[in-house]
């Protein structure tokens, strides 16, 4: 498209002098530009309302609770039973690749709210008895300077939320010496519900966050920063479909804003621009003594035979955008014909084996129907005990084809889907068809299971 409007610039513009000619040719540059820009953010929108729509229609976002800005933000969405279980997994490998990674990962839980005004921050949010505040407000006799100094104390008295994992970690420091014997480093890890000012009137947003505080050596502290930055980078590709859309950054010093000598950012690339799916900072030591009121001989750790105040190192995700940076990362668009030769666009929800809420979905073909659901709730069952889950599609009441199945399942990122029909009753075979490949394959009831266990086991391991 580009050479073809130079071209037919040049064609009309012979006669032209060259000046002229050269601001011509920079025209149609822009303009294939302006263009081909329009062409990319079009597509983009087009990619974000096609993912909304799934994840409504799929069952990974509770319908009537979906809004473009939150959905961009990963914030504030109520999860439908697939989403659900694709936060469950990413939660579940996140915890396997900091606790199991290395022996002096511990993990910890901290409460959601505290009254502890040794902790306090400015700018806190805090919960308060909606009951005493219309009390307060209902009292006629009051000035306004009264009025105002009983909220201050209200609110003052209300217990606050944490907004970040942080602080619980600091707290936990001096009780988990004992684990390590005192020498580093070592790391306490978390992951919870987290409370985050909206930027504007609404509720705060609720975050699920990941938490991982790394107490080193002060001389070290920026050695650990690069492994542990190298580390989630790798972790977060790991289950991509696409991983160059995972990439690491400095943060600049306006960002960190004296919060920490140094920081990086894991980010992912959506179709509006990079979004922090984790960040790790490098704090140093000042809000492990402001937490434990500078008492340095509590806190000294052995690094080799010297006793130092560790610095600490927080490694900060956003789960819920990990979700839906998963769910954009893996959504393909693929143009197909179908049985009456015509042209349809397939999508497929290509999410890791390992984080794919559904491994297999279980439908009968044609057959006699109370035989094939009873051998469709043994394989069932067979598959849950074994820790495979399984969707009973031969539950649905309404007739549908083999095509609009598979067209369902793909949406919904099912890795396989088991046919049981009249010929798994004779001769014990049935016929599963893969997401990624749509190949179809014949085997025995018997081998399903291990089958898949070996498939889910491999990916698990690559």
């Amino acid at each position: 498209m580009l050479t073809y409007c130079v071209r037919r610039r040049f064609w009309r513009c012979e006669n032209i002098p060259t000046t002229s000619l050269c601001c011509r040719i920079a025209f149609a540059l822009q303009r294939c530009s302006t263009a081909t820009s329009a062409r990319s953010v079009a597509e983009d929108s087009d990619h974000t309302k096609t993912l909304m729509q799934l994840c409504t229609d799929r069952y990974y976002i509770a319908s009537g609770q979906l809004h473009r800005d939150s959905f961009q933000r990963g914030t504030n969405c109520g999860y439908g039973p697939l989403g659900m279980e694709l936060r469950k997994n990413i939660l579940e490998q996140w915890w396997n690749s900091v606790i199991g990674f290395r022996a002096e990962v511990f993990g910890i839980s901290t409460l959601h709210t505290s009254k502890d005004r040794t902790t306090e921050r400015d700018g806190q949010l805090r919960v308060v008895d909606t009951e005493n505040l219309r009390q307060i407000l209902s009292q006629r006799e009051l000035s306004k300077d009264q009025l105002i100094q009983k909220l201050q104390i209200h609110i003052q008295n209300g217990a606050s939320v944490r907004t970040s994992l942080f602080q619980g970690a600091l707290e936990q420091y001096v009780p988990s010496l004992e684990l390590v014997n005192r020498k580093l480093p070592f790391g306490l890890a978390e992951t919870g519900l987290c409370f985050q000012p909206s930027g504007g009137p609404s509720c705060p947003d609720e975050v699920t966050q990941s938490s991982l505080v790394w107490f080193c050596s002060p001389r070290t502290s920026s050695q650990w920063l690069d492994y542990w930055a190298r580390h989630r980078l790798q972790w977060w590709r790991k289950f991509a479909l696409g991983p160059s859309d995972f990439s690491c950054s400095d943060i600049t010093e306006e960002e960190l804003a004296g919060r920490a000598s140094r920081g990086v950012k894991i980010v992912y690339n959506f179709p509006w621009g990079p979004e922090a799916l984790e960040t790790l900072l490098s704090r140093g030591d000042a809000e492990l003594l402001q937490t434990h009121k500078g008492a340095r001989n509590k806190l000294q750790c052995l690094d080799g035979r010297k006793s130092v105040v560790p610095y600490a190192i927080s490694v900060t995700g956003n789960l819920e955008r990990g979700v839906l940076a998963y769910l954009y990362n893996s959504l393909q668009q693929v143009k197909k014909v179908d049985s009456k030769q015509r042209p349809q666009q397939r999508k497929v929800l290509k999410l890791h084996p390992i984080l794919s809420p559904v491994k297999v979905a279980l439908d009968m073909g044609r057959g006699a129907t109370v035989e094939l659901r009873q051998v469709c709730d043994g394989l069932l069952k067979e598959f849950l005990e074994g820790g495979i889950s399984a969707w009973p599609g031969y539950l649905e009441t309404m007739p549908t084809s083999m095509e609009q199945l598979n067209t369902k399942y793909d949406e919904m990122g099912v890795l396989f889907t088991a046919v049981i029909s009249d010929n798994t009753l004779e001769s014990g075979l049935l016929q599963v068809r893969s997401r990624d490949t749509t190949i179809k394959e014949t085997m025995h009831i018997s081998e399903v299971k291990n089958f898949l266990s070996r498939y889910i086991s491999t990916a698990q391991n690559i």
